[in-house]
């Protein structure tokens, strides 16, 4: 790095320090308090920088090191060594505070490490926030994780920060999970829920075809499942089609019984707009029933169950209904079947599909990534 002679550094420093005379040397480092005492060190830091450079100019850059040029000994009689080891002595004693002051003032001429190295300072100390500040900027962030959590009440450590991330926070991960705990606002663990599947009937079965299957594109796989909703003294019932490529809902229905009627009528707004390779579900009476098979058929659409038993062949509804029964359905109180079907329509057609964000696919909302897919196509 090029260091500086004494004629380019000498003004940058020298509007701030007194006269150079010998009581002012003597008292250099009991000043230490004042402005003119800071100054000093600055001096200081500045000529032991000099020293450790491969062209020593501290002797000739000040008015001090330009007596020091014409003589080896102080006008008191001290050696000049002893005047850089009285400024050193003082630079020990020196506040954080003026520490990065004196960093500002000298960077302009010297690289930082060379400045820290000096002061027997951490670079990374130079980026210290004050308490109050590290203070107020906690404070933001837990309100910031407080109103995601409010509005996604299921995300965990990692959805919130990616989340954060959207609005432009940027937070690790780690934190965001300690902040979450400090505010007991961690994950829960999902409760058991009631099963509505009934595999026993005598319709014809279907192997599951999706089984190690690499999905790769829009609608390639749909998968369906069916959820109950409590309403007073009984029961709703819904019955959804995702996408699982782009986790997209592409169908749903809510109806009053279990009857093949609530699947074959999901299934029926879908095909309006999508038509997918393979449908997977359980081996439920209500996706066996010969209605609902036949009209898979008709579309020339692969027939694909999980086995009895065994839910995680139809994982990606399973998870699909836990999200909504959390999210939704456990958080709110519906007083009649048309509440449950206006609050389940914004749920499911804009929460979410367009704001709530999957790790699954990038942290994005379905509706992104699949505009973003088919823009890349």
């Amino acid at each position: 790095m090029h260091v500086k002679s004494s004629q380019e550094i000498q003004p940058a420093i020298q509007s701030q320090s007194r006269p150079r005379t010998a009581a002012w040397r003597k008292d250099a480092n009991r000043d230490q308090s004042s402005a003119r005492g800071a100054s000093q060190c600055i001096n200081a830091v500045a000529k032991r920088i000099c020293r450790t450079s491969v062209v020593c100019i501290w002797r000739s850059w000040t008015s001090f090191g330009s007596r020091v040029a014409d003589s080896r000994t102080r006008t008191d009689g001290g050696k000049i060594d002893d005047a850089v080891r009285d400024r050193k002595k003082s630079i020990e004693h020196l506040s954080d505070e003026t520490k990065r002051q004196i960093v500002a003032e000298l960077e302009p001429h010297y690289s930082v490490r060379q400045i820290c190295e000096v002061l027997s300072v951490n670079r990374s100390s130079l980026y210290y926030q004050p308490v109050e500040e590290e203070l107020a900027t906690e404070t933001e962030l837990k309100s910031a994780i407080d109103k995601i959590a409010g509005e996604f009440p299921r995300y965990g450590y990692r959805r919130i920060t990616q989340q954060l991330k959207r609005q432009g926070i940027v937070v690790n991960h780690k934190r965001v999970a300690r902040m979450m705990k400090e505010m007991g606002i961690a994950g829960k663990a999902p409760k058991r829920r009631c099963r509505t599947t009934n595999s026993n009937h005598s319709f014809a079965r279907y192997p599951n075809r999706v089984a190690g299957l690499k999905i790769e594109r829009p609608n390639q796989v749909w998968v369906s499942d069916i959820t109950y909703i409590r309403l007073g003294e009984g029961f709703v019932y819904l019955a959804v089609l995702m996408d699982v490529f782009t986790r997209c809902i592409r169908g749903w229905h809510l109806g009053r019984g279990l009857d093949h009627s609530l699947t074959l009528t999901a299934l029926n707004k879908a095909l309006e707009h999508y038509q997918p390779e393979i449908h997977h579900s359980d081996q439920g009476v209500q996706y066996a029933a010969t209605g609902y098979v036949e009209v898979l058929k008709q579309r020339k659409i692969e027939i694909s169950m999980a086995e009895v038993g065994e839910p995680t062949q139809n994982g990606y509804a399973e998870r699909l209904m836990r999200t909504i029964k959390e999210e939704e359905v456990d958080l709110s109180e519906y007083r009649n079947f048309a509440e449950v079907y206006m609050q389940v329509k914004v749920f499911l057609e804009e929460v979410y599909m367009r704001k709530r964000i999957h790790s699954s696919i990038g942290y994005l909302t379905p509706i992104e990534f699949e505009s973003e897919w088919r823009s890349n196509q």
